[in-house]
């Protein structure tokens, strides 16, 4: 904690970080307000109610932030945007050109950015179709005209494609990744009805249920902490070169591998997943077609969020997208080829395809221990709620995963602004 202070202490002070940080913020407060402007021909009370009585649409509504009970115009928020990323990231595993336009670096990702920018559109654009068709069958909203439902439909996807830019511009010119960032404003923003609600619903009966619920919370919390701190030393030992009349290396130094690498990203893909099919359950729910019902109902038991083959599916995904992730962000024969370029060794190992295999297998491991954690604690909450009889939870595992991890990404991000100013200031 002194250090959180210390550290948010001198970027208050740091011209440059202060800069970042207020535009961080201002787009969070505009966010908020878009997040508060209803869609025209919506029946919002009708709406809310839906939501409270559906455990689906209500976990749905916490991660969007809000959005949705209000029917903003965010509703949609980024999930197209997120399904975008995980389409064009399994598809450089089918398509050899987009695997090679992801290694060249900056302009290659900007690319593969570009193209999930373009795929984000008419993925939006679906997911506003069936948003409208859903609403419809609860007879939440009108019958629209075509015209009035292609602007019901540019609407929605106009307010994924503006969130998706804010979200750029925080990565731009703010802190950290923007796209976790307003996951993460979204589910705080959210916090406030949320914690209103659990209060109203407490009795004498379920009071030492709750204070119980509330210390394995932070339990969870210390074990998240714990978890993306920790790090697997290799050491790496550089050999002694002479050029010139001068010698280089002979030093020793770590390279540090994460129990999790790949940090929030694979629980928004796994939650992005896991809820598609209590999504098409609500959706056929009010089809005139009777097997369609039943379908329906078929899904929406299978896919409680508290029954078993959920929470099965969402630990297999987080585990899965853990080390999915891990292998698109860490390339242990790129690292291999760099400590042999500059003469460097692991003890034991030889340079070369010897230190990529040793690598990977340390990582494969490390991250197997990362991932299996990541998935329990994803599902902990669900458990915990069996067990404890709560109601109303604050935050489901999925947003506590996320809000410990981007504050602490948030935190070290601020730190290494602070630290490259510093560095900065010192060479001038």
């Amino acid at each position: 904690m002194e250090r959180i202070l210390s550290i948010f202490k001198n970027s208050i002070k740091t011209p440059d970080v202060r800069k970042k940080l207020l535009f961080t913020a201002l787009i969070f407060v505009v966010f908020r307000v878009f997040a508060h402007i209803p869609v025209p021909g919506v029946n919002l009370e009708q709406l809310k109610i839906l939501f409270s009585q559906n455990q689906f649409l209500g976990l749905l509504d916490i991660f969007s932030g809000g959005t949705l009970s209000n029917f903003s115009v965010m509703a949609l928020g980024l999930n197209p945007y997120i399904n975008a990323s995980i389409i064009l990231q399994l598809l450089q595993l089918v398509f050899p050109k987009l695997e090679e336009l992801a290694k060249e670096g900056e302009t290659g990702r900007q690319k593969i950015n570009q193209y999930t920018r373009m795929l984000t559109v008419p993925l939006a654009g679906l997911q506003a179709v069936g948003m409208y068709a859903l609403l419809r069958n609860q007879n939440i909203i009108s019958v629209l005209q075509p015209l009035n439902l292609i602007a019901f439909m540019i609407t929605m996807v106009a307010g994924t494609l503006l969130l998706m830019w804010f979200g750029e511009l925080i990565s731009e010119k703010g802190i950290g990744n923007g796209i976790s960032i307003l996951i993460f404003a979204g589910i705080v923003g959210r916090v406030p009805v949320v914690f209103g609600q659990t209060l109203s619903t407490l009795t004498p009966e379920n009071f030492t249920n709750t204070i119980i619920f509330a210390v394995m919370g932070t339990i969870v919390i210390a074990s998240i902490v714990v978890i993306n701190e920790a790090t697997r030393q290799i050491a790496v030992y550089y050999a002694k070169r002479v050029r010139g009349n001068k010698m280089y290396g002979g030093q020793s130094t770590h390279l540090p591998l994460r129990l999790n690498q790949a940090g929030v990203i694979p629980i928004i893909f796994a939650v992005s997943l896991v809820l598609m099919p209590s999504l098409v359950a609500n959706y056929l729910s009010a089809s005139s077609n009777v097997a369609l019902r039943n379908v329906s109902s078929t899904i929406a038991v299978w896919f409680n969020p508290t029954g078993i083959l959920y929470n099965g599916l969402y630990f297999l995904l987080v585990v899965g997208f853990t080390y999915f992730y891990t292998a698109v962000i860490f390339n242990p024969k790129k690292i291999a080829d760099e400590i042999q370029k500059y003469g460097g060794f692991i003890p034991g190992i030889r340079p070369g395809s010897p230190t990529a295999s040793y690598l990977n297998y340390i990582l494969t491991r490390i991250t197997l221990v990362g991932a299996i954690f990541l998935g329990i604690i994803a599902i902990l909450p669900t458990v915990a709620q069996a067990f404890t009889n709560v109601p109303n939870l604050l935050l489901g595992g999925t947003g506590i995963l996320i809000v410990v991890s981007v504050v602490l990404e948030t935190i070290k991000a601020i730190e290494a602004q602070l630290v490259m100013r510093n560095y900065d200031s010192y060479a001038k």
